[in-house]
């Protein structure tokens, strides 16, 4: 029974590696529960290393979140009407109340969401530019944050990777 209740977590870490690559997913989350439940089920022993660095990917996790947003604006030139205009696209994609999308849910939202999000917030800022250099510079924010968006979805992968590797390197005996 513990076995197949060991197998049953790993397979739950395993879903917090692909959630925290995918957006809308819960993911570094997913794998410190994984990890406190065995934890808890072993009396806590031998378990510092693996709590400790699930613990620590999450916390990671959540500052490369806001990390990798504002670096690909910032390198993309992106004024804080991009970054915010990313927040609110991102906010009106998960909830599925960007009218282009009327299809994809929230996974396809969350994705595209920010993009449109940024490239509005940048447009609207730059008004005093003509219109051609206006939707460049707009594009151009907008890539940046998406891009570093995406570069930081997969550095949390490999995050939450690792410590589902220390988990199971400390508890494989079992």
């Amino acid at each position: 029974m513990l076995l197949i209740l060991y197998w049953i977590l790993v397979l739950v870490m395993v879903v917090g590696v692909v959630g925290a690559v995918v957006p809308g997913l819960p993911g570094s989350s997913l794998i410190v529960g994984a990890v406190l439940v065995w934890a808890f089920l072993a009396g806590f022993a031998g378990m510092g290393w693996p709590l400790g660095v699930a613990i620590a990917v999450l916390l990671l996790s959540v500052g490369v979140d806001f990390l990798s947003a504002y670096l690909g604006a910032r390198q993309a030139g992106a004024s804080r009407w991009g970054q915010i205009g990313a927040i609110v696209g991102l906010l009106l994609g998960f909830f599925g109340l960007l009218p282009a999308l009327p299809f994809g849910g929230p996974l396809l939202g969350l994705l595209i969401g920010p993009l449109v999000g940024a490239w509005v917030g940048e447009f609207l800022y730059r008004r005093e530019l003509p219109l051609g250099e206006r939707i460049r510079l707009a594009a151009k924010a907008a890539i940046g944050i998406f891009v570093g968006t995406v570069l930081g979805n997969i550095f949390q992968g490999l995050l939450a990777l690792a410590a589902t590797v220390v988990f199971l390197i400390t508890t494989w005996p079992y």
